[in-house]
């Protein structure tokens, strides 16, 4: 099925950067056909949201020396088990994973590995030092080139800023506050000295909290310079190099003069609250030069302040002869109005929900640089693939207004969905594949313009996620291009920390039990299985409580399998208020005739699809949500994990409520039957459960780039591997 995306109002900045990509395009010569050099099995692998945490790190000024692990005989540096299962990523199994997912790609002779953003867990010095140090190796040893893009966890702000955690894991399996100068939990921590020693801070917690800058989130600068080998600067083999600044070529390249215009200074660009600086911001309505930018252009100027100059990391590089691998760093750090200190976090916003939406707004030299690039590889014969930490097209499988019908506003990862116009401007540039990450799900979206143009974008899952994989893209002839997605799943050492883990839970049940998390994820039998104890958890503490609406939270955890079945064919008198109220039960609407006569159409509904009802009885509201989650992130990947029975079961639900959720709930329910708000409620979750099963391929497929179309190919690769 198809995905078109089309939009009859375009905002004032996507119309300039289509009229500029039109303009481009009909004022260049006639197109050149140049022949491609043949790059038929060239592999590249694509790792995203590695969130490397070192947890076996060594701080340098001591301060925090760790728990002795009696598997590894070291110190391990890590984070609790109680953040992980609140965190949409893992801290410390993932370390593992990445090892392993490097060794799968070893063995299968793969030379080149993209990490589209978030390589880093909040770019700390302690950790970038780590993941610098294996990145090295594996490219000095398997002769790999690595090329990095940030995400929004590397440099959190632009420039570096106070950093740290509240939750290492510390002695006695307390939780260990561990924070940067300048962090309120540090703030009489003296760090004026020439040589910066860890301080402890006296506190009312359990442990000591330690300060040092071994945590603090480094900005572009550090993050580059403890990169520098992978991608962010140019090397003597790379074929050719180049960022939206350069001033030379393919034509006139050297390597010199790369390396010249590759320094942080030379890669600059002003950025203000209002939108892109320099020339952007001069386009007032009488065509003077001050300090503005039109918003009408007849009529309307805007003033444009708080304006910074700020590094850009995107760049192209050609590591073989005819590939052109484009890393555009798509984080937008918005500044805020009144903030002059670079170095404080709330001068600039995030750039999590940010994205594409505010790339075309504040990043405008970046789109016409892309447009450029696209242009000038058409003409010159190389094979484009471009990669970043943030998708370009929406990835809940065209299912956006019913997600927006479900859950509230700004839930559900709403606010980082590219909008639909923003994805037909980036598909007008001429860019067909893009691979992004950031949101740990896998997924395959398709943009579709008039006038032919068309953008595939993969979301390639994350390896401290559910579930943990990676994609692995080989060029084909024929401007084929095949995607496989590499599951991580068997990791002998995801264990090994476990043992910290135990003594946590202990603490936990004297001096916190409602943090309580589930002692038996401590019996996974793999780290596949340690990532779905993972969901499951993350969904009943984080998912459940904070996305979704509170009457179809309590609903989901009323009712067992059957009991919606049933449900779905009930016709009561019973109002929303009586049931959240206790004035009536589950066993007081089993003994109703209404309930009787339900049950006879849902035993006849379960019949006609070769199913008992009885089997319906095996699952309940919160088993549901699991599936949901597991679905929504993993996408084809996650019918691996969820019953061929559990999932006929589905497809009765969602025919049998097919009708009953095409409105909004009004927004005072309590006068509503129980009838009403149930089949709403549960015809939009289950046309939405339907519709993330049944979207573009997501496992093995393969592109076609001549033709724009995308075909299904068989596998489901997984990866049984020892990390090192």
């Amino acid at each position: 099925m198809k995905r078109l995306f089309y939009s009859s109002v375009i905002p004032l900045a996507l119309c300039l950067a289509l009229h500029s990509i039109m303009s481009t395009a009909q004022a260049s010569p006639q197109k050149i056909v140049v022949e491609k050099p043949s790059l038929n099995e060239t592999q590249i692998a694509f790792m995203p949201d590695i969130h490397f945490h070192d947890i076996y790190a060594d701080f340098k000024d001591d301060s925090f020396k760790g728990l002795p692990n009696s598997i590894s005989g070291k110190n391990a540096t890590i984070r609790s088990l109680s953040a992980e299962l609140h965190s949409t990523r893992l801290f410390n199994e993932n370390y593992f994973a990445m090892f392993a997912a490097l060794d799968d790609a070893v063995s299968r002779g793969v030379k080149l590995i993209a990490l589209p953003g978030d390589f880093s867990d909040d770019g700390q010095p302690v950790h970038m030092r780590g993941l610098a140090k294996i990145l090295d190796d594996y490219a000095k040893e398997h002769d790999i080139e690595f090329f990095s893009a940030p995400g929004n966890h590397d440099p959190v702000r632009p420039f570096k800023i106070p950093s740290g955690k509240s939750n290492f894991l510390g002695a006695g399996g307390h939780e260990q506050r561990i924070f940067s100068r300048g962090k309120n939990e540090c703030k009489d921590y003296d760090g004026a000295k020439a040589v910066i020693k860890a301080a402890v801070i006296k506190n009312d917690t359990a442990l000591d909290t330690i300060c040092t800058e071994e945590v603090s989130g480094l900005g572009y600068q550090g993050i580059m310079q403890q990169l520098k080998s992978h991608g962010f600067y140019p090397k003597p083999n790379y074929q050719y190099w180049e960022t939206p600044y350069s001033t030379y070529n393919s034509y006139n390249y050297d390597f010199e003069t790369a390396l010249t215009e590759s320094t942080n200074e030379q890669r600059q660009y002003e950025i203000c609250h209002q939108g892109t600086g320099g020339k952007y911001k001069q386009l007032n309505a009488n065509g003077s030069t001050s300090n503005t930018a039109s918003k009408n252009t007849a009529t309307k100027s805007m003033v444009y302040t708080n304006c910074f100059n700020i590094i850009d990391s995107s760049y192209l590089v050609e590591p073989v002869k005819g590939l052109w691998l484009l890393a555009i760093d798509a984080n937008v750090y918005i500044p805020n109005l009144d903030s002059t200190d670079l170095t404080a976090p709330k001068t600039f916003k995030g750039s999590s929900s940010a994205g594409y939406n505010k790339m075309f707004t504040h990043k405008t030299q970046v789109i016409e640089w892309i447009s450029n690039v696209v242009k000038r590889a058409e003409k010159e014969g190389k094979q484009l693939v471009a990669f970043s930490h943030f998708p370009m097209t929406e990835y809940y499988d065209g299912q956006e207004d019913k997600v927006k019908r479900l859950f509230a506003k700004n839930k559900f990862q709403l606010p980082r969905l590219p909008q639909k116009s923003v994805s037909q401007a980036l598909a007008a540039t001429g860019l067909q594949v893009h691979i992004g990450g950031h949101m740990h799900i896998n997924d395959t979206g398709v943009t579709r313009n008039d006038d032919g143009s068309f953008l595939f974008n993969i979301q390639a899952p994350s390896i401290a996620a559910y579930i943990p994989a990676y994609k692995l893209m080989t060029l084909k002839a024929n401007q084929q291009i095949e995607i496989e997605t590499v599951v991580v799943d068997d990791i002998p050492r995801y264990a090994e920390l476990f043992e910290h883990y135990k003594q946590e839970y202990k603490t936990l049940q004297k001096t916190d039990p409602e943090r309580l998390w589930n002692i038996d994820i401590l019996a996974s039998k793999s780290y596949r299985e340690f990532t779905q104890w993972h969901i499951r958890e993350l969904t009943r503490q984080r998912f459940l409580p904070k996305d979704w609406p509170a009457d179809l939270r309590d609903l989901l955890f009323s009712f067992n399998g059957l009991d919606i079945l049933v449900l779905s064919q009930l016709n009561t008198d019973v109002t929303i208020k009586q049931w959240q109220e206790g004035l009536v039960t589950i066993d007081d609407l089993h003994n109703t005739v209404q309930w009787k006569a339900a049950l006879t159409k849902a035993q006849d509904l379960a019949l006609s699809a070769g199913l008992q009802t009885e089997q319906f009885s095996q699952w309940n509201g919160f088993d549901l949500a699991v599936d949901f989650y597991r679905l929504r992130n993993a996408d084809q990947l996650a019918l691996r994990d969820i019953s061929q029975q559990r999932l006929a079961q589905y497809a009765v639900l969602t025919k049998a409520l097919v009708n009953t959720n095409k409105t909004k709930l009004n927004s005072t329910i309590t006068d509503e039957t129980l009838t009403s708000v149930f089949k709403r409620r549960f015809g939009n979750l289950f046309s939405l459960f339907d519709g993330f099963k049944n979207g573009e391929p997501s496992d093995h497929f393969m592109l076609n780039l001549s033709n724009g179309t995308i075909s299904e190919l068989n596998s489901m690769s997984k990866l049984k591997l020892k990390a090192k």
